[in-house]
């Protein structure tokens, strides 16, 4: 049949919640890009950590969160709502649900701007907000799942283009990583454990941590990428063939990479054997994504010379590129060997960060926002400026970055001609990259003035303009469209015609890997071993742990000993699974800002603990860690302690329930030991305050088993 003849029906375009989601973008990104340069100041100047709910551990997440979440995240959605109503040539299916989906996302972000420097935190990197706001994101999440497959069935057009399946394959595998990571048992409003312990914690989180990269920061800008890089070029995308399979392979193979976050570790072999396999298998799929969206751009290098907006686009794509090769690479053991805990893996993350998400962000919205105001952009001249402050920003602070790491792992690894640590004090280390964190921070403010700039550009384009909330539109019915002649048919067109299977077939795809993975880590109990010699912490000690915990320590100290012998040279004895059993959550870390703390028990007496929390720089000549002075005058809250051991009972942790009924009185009892201790140096503090508690998860850390 033909459409020739046929009434189109009209509609419109809803503009106003792109609009939301646009300006919520720019002014959350500023905010993320902010806190990041006051972040990478406190690694050089400690002064900068500004009462403790400023300091680096707390606010080191805050920055992570605002930039993926609320930055990013309101792009992602921008970006979304925009195309996803002209490919399918349908408004939203519900007006309602885009701006619960607006608000709410909103108020989970101000949730935690909130909640995060207070020290409410689960420890999980990219996931630490408390389970009630873990909830909240669930919901939200759902209610934007149904309004894109609401639109999605009410479409007009039948063919569902290859940005919708990255859509689709966003959505179901964010919802499957995000609440199978967030099972908590909760101990009031704002503190849980996770019911997962040990090694198995740490294999469902680096299996969300990294598919939140893969699902999060990546999937939904390809889609983007499919969308906005044609329409900016004029010019048809590459490869059909070829964003099939890149799509195909992606979705199925990224979900497999997670382990290789987590080699040298407690994990099973076999685990950290698959994760490398398929983190080498990704670099194809990846780069088959970059390779379709760079051949779009086949002869129009003129336009690319001459438009600012495509320059944001390439250099996004190629950092694309060299990020999905890297991070392969980096998968390697011998390479991970050096590598993993320094700062080239923070190098690599800013790479694909600031350049390819950042880097599409400003196009996008470059390019957008003065179509929804139907207007020019203010100044193309500031995008130019724009565009060349930010590239440089990214070389000012990834290739310090990489020397940085570049010098860890050698210094770390280097023995002398006697067989001993050349650099035994991981000082050494620290004081040599110094200045490579002060032209990191040099990189990190010219990259937010950039975002400066292109607020002040997008502003003043706004003002100018006139803004099309509902933008009006026409096209025929999905039910009056013609079909497609047999001659162009392609086997895969019968599942883009149909989006309830293309979402089962993406949800088939990425739970093969996961199940293969997590099933039987958790099922077969030889895959961790237990160790009779390792007891639960005491009363105490759980509370000195959850300090840790709330002042972000995870962020700066690994406690995982790998089996290299630059480690246990330095450490100790390396660290074994059935050490971590009764641990929730788990607390291996992923960076060494300083040395790894998993034998700290028992190194130093309990005076240096409290000295060198209260005056880092007077035990450690140097030391860039933050003054710790709070935990001196706060007292320890009792109350909840023993829900906590109750809690931990719950969850496998073999408490007695006399320990439980006499918790506070043993804790009490412990305390007051650590203090007459001190007391006997001429420390006088009372048995109540956190540091004591504190000083007593330490002096726990790694003395369950026999050291060398």
């Amino acid at each position: 049949m033909s459409t020739s003849n046929t009434a189109l029906e009209q509609f419109s375009y809803d503009n106003k919640t792109v609009r939301n989601f646009a300006i919520a973008t720019i002014i959350w990104g500023i905010v993320g890009m902010l806190v990041g340069v006051i972040i990478a100041t406190q690694l050089f100047e400690p002064a900068a950590n500004i009462t403790q709910y400023g300091s680096f551990g707390r606010i080191r997440p805050l920055h992570t969160n605002a930039v993926i979440f609320a930055f990013v995240g309101n792009a992602i959605f921008a970006g979304i709502y925009y195309s996803l109503q002209r490919l399918l040539k349908a408004r939203m299916f519900s007006d309602f649900l885009s701006n619960l989906h607006f608000w709410g996302w909103q108020l989970i972000i101000v949730s935690a701007a909130i909640t995060l420097p207070l020290g409410m935190t689960t420890s999980h990197e990219y996931a630490e907000l408390e389970w009630p706001i873990d909830i909240a994101i669930a919901l939200i999440w759902v209610a934007f799942g149904i309004n894109m497959f609401g639109t999605i069935l009410k479409r007009r057009e039948r063919h569902l283009y290859v940005a919708i399946w990255f859509y689709i394959a966003t959505f179901v595998t964010v919802a499957v990583l995000h609440i199978t990571n967030s099972v908590q048992l909760p101990i009031s409003l704002f503190k849980s454990y996770y019911v997962y312990a040990g090694v198995q914690d740490a294999l469902v989180q680096w299996w969300y941590g990294h598919n939140a990269v893969a699902f999060f920061l990546t999937t939904p800008f390809l889609g983007m990428m499919y969308y906005f890089l044609p329409k900016m070029a004029n010019r048809p995308v590459y490869s059909y063939r070829l964003s099939i399979l890149h799509f195909w392979a992606l979705i199925f193979i990224y979900i497999w990479a997670g382990p290789h976050h987590l080699l040298y570790s407690s994990l099973p072999d076999w685990a950290q054997s698959l994760g490398v396999v398929f983190s080498i298998m990704l670099i194809a799929p990846s780069w088959g994504g970059m390779i379709n969206g760079l051949l779009t751009l086949r002869g129009a290098w003129d336009q690319v010379r001459e438009n600012t907006i495509l320059k944001f686009m390439v250099v996004g794509i190629t950092t694309y590129g060299m990020a999905t090769f890297e991070g392969p690479m980096l998968s390697l053991k011998n390479i991970n060997a050096i590598a993993h805990f320094t700062d080239w893996i923070v190098a690599h993350v800013h790479v694909g960060a600031l350049g390819w998400n950042g880097f599409l962000i400003f196009a996008i919205l470059y390019w957008m926002i003065p179509r929804i105001f139907q207007t020019t952009l203010y100044s193309e001249k500031l995008v130019k400026t724009h565009f060349w402050i930010a590239t440089i920003g990214i070389a000012f602070y990834a290739i310090p970055m990489y020397i940085s790491g570049f010098t860890q792992g050698m210094m770390w690894k280097q023995f002398t001609a006697e067989g001993n640590l050349q650099y035994g004090n991981f000082l050494d280390t620290t004081l040599q990259i110094i200045p490579m964190y002060q032209m990191r921070a040099l990189g990190g403010t010219l990259y937010l003035i950039g975002a400066i700039l292109m607020a002040y550009n997008l502003f003043k384009t706004m003002a100018q303009g006139t803004f099309l909330a509902n933008e009006p539109a026409e096209a025929a019915a999905l039910s009056v469209l013609e079909e497609k002649d047999a001659t162009d048919w392609h086997w895969h067109r019968w599942i883009e015609k149909r989006p309830i299977q293309l979402l089962v077939a993406s949800l088939i795809m990425i739970l093969i890997g996961s199940l293969v993975e997590l099933v039987p880590t958790f099922m077969v109990k030889s895959n961790v071993p237990t160790i009779a010699a390792v007891k639960p912490y005491s009363a105490l000690e759980l509370e000195g742990r959850d300090i840790y915990i709330r002042e972000g320590c995870v962020g700066c100290h690994s406690q995982l000993v790998r089996p290299l012998r630059s480690e246990t040279e330095r450490y100790g004895e390396f660290s074994k699974s059935g050490e971590f059993v009764y641990d929730h959550p788990f607390l291996w870390g992923s960076k060494r800002t300083g040395p790894d703390l998993h034998r700290e028990g028992g190194k130093y007496p309990n005076s240096w603990h409290y000295q060198h929390m209260r005056e880092p720089s007077a035990m450690s000549p140097g030391s860039i860690m933050p003054a710790y002075a709070w935990l001196y005058e706060q007292k320890l809250n009792t109350s909840q302690t023993a829900d906590k051991l109750s809690a931990m009972k719950k969850l496998g942790v073999p408490y007695e329930e006399i320990q439980i009924q006499h918790a506070v009185q043993d804790l009490e009892a412990q305390a007051k030991g650590i203090q007459e201790q001190l007391a006997t140096e001429k420390i006088k503090i009372s048995a109540d305050k956190e540091i004591i508690a504190l000083i007593s998860y330490l002096q726990r850390l790694g003395t369950d088993i026999s050291k060398k």
